[in-house]
């Protein structure tokens, strides 16, 4: 008889550990260290509103659900690996784009961390398990939902890229910044607009990774527009100007992507096991 498999093995625990503690960290010197930050000042409000929707959501959720993933809990795995997605979107866009401070290595050893955890955490996942538990349950609603995402995302950057790229110019954001280029239209074109993509292909055609990436992919972007969000406050209080169709479109999203995270994972049973026993937990 085969032993059962741990859902979360120790090296990843206490991966996940590290990245509560240097988490904490840098979201409390970024925010209480006055003047910590070199950033440009149209930056701040960013990475002020990025640092408490951290430190006051992401970090309890990422505990919470690393303790639910170690009792067997399938629920609490999925958001252990959304939260985690987030985590390294964050501190991946904080290494390459935060201008250089006594934190760096602690970004960097994030980036990596995170990128350990959210990689193996995946390989772990058994999506064909995952598949039969909600499989029940019409999975349109999300298809139609990560396409959207995609188009919004694209529509939102390529209106400022395809105009600067015309005529020759940089776009409003990079040069207020001071930056060469941003990295977040790196990450959000070259990487989460495709994700988004194929997940709603995987999902359309019935297959288990489809479902996989469904269920981190609603925990990242709940999180990640809650981030925008107060990053919004954060400039509004700044003075910047933060178009209210904006903040309409990322409110819709956030409160659109929360109440299908909550679906999902209602969908779930609640005795369902991230990992199978068997040596390998996909088919």
């Amino acid at each position: 008889m085969t032993a059962a498999r741990p859902s979360v093995p120790c090296p990843y625990v206490l991966a996940t550990v590290a990245i509560v503690l240097l988490t904490a960290i840098a979201t409390i010197v970024g925010l209480f260290v006055p003047g910590f930050y070199r950033d440009a000042p149209v930056l701040l409000p960013q990475v002020y509103g990025q640092d408490l929707l951290t430190l006051v959501v992401a970090l309890p959720a990422l505990v919470l659900s690393l303790y639910f993933a170690t009792r067997g809990s399938l629920r609490g795995y999925v958001v252990w690996l959304g939260v985690t997605g987030y985590l390294l979107y964050t501190y991946a866009s904080y290494s390459f784009m935060t201008a250089f401070n006594e934190l760096y290595l602690v970004y960097t050893t994030l980036l990596w961390l995170t990128l350990f955890t959210f990689v193996s955490g995946m390989v772990r996942l058994d999506a064909t398990a995952l598949k039969r538990s909600v499989r029940q349950r019409s999975v349109r609603m999300y298809v139609v939902f990560h396409l959207l995402l995609a188009v919004l995302i694209a529509f939102l950057w390529l209106s400022e890229l395809l105009p600067a790229i015309r005529s020759g110019t940089i776009p409003p954001s990079i040069a207020e910044a001071g930056l060469p280029t941003s990295v977040i239209y790196a990450f959000d074109l070259g990487i989460i607009v495709p994700a988004f993509v194929l997940t709603a292909y995987w999902l359309r055609a019935d297959r288990p990774y489809g479902y996989a990436f469904t269920a981190v992919l609603l925990v990242k972007i709940a999180t990640l527009g809650g981030a925008v969000l107060a990053m919004a406050v954060f400039m509004i209080r700044d003075g910047q100007a933060v178009p209210v169709p904006q903040i309409v479109i990322f409110g819709a999203l956030t409160i659109g992507s929360v109440a299908l995270m909550v679906r999902f994972l209602r969908s779930i049973p609640s005795d369902s096991r991230p990992v199978s026993n068997a040596s390998t937990g996909d088919e």
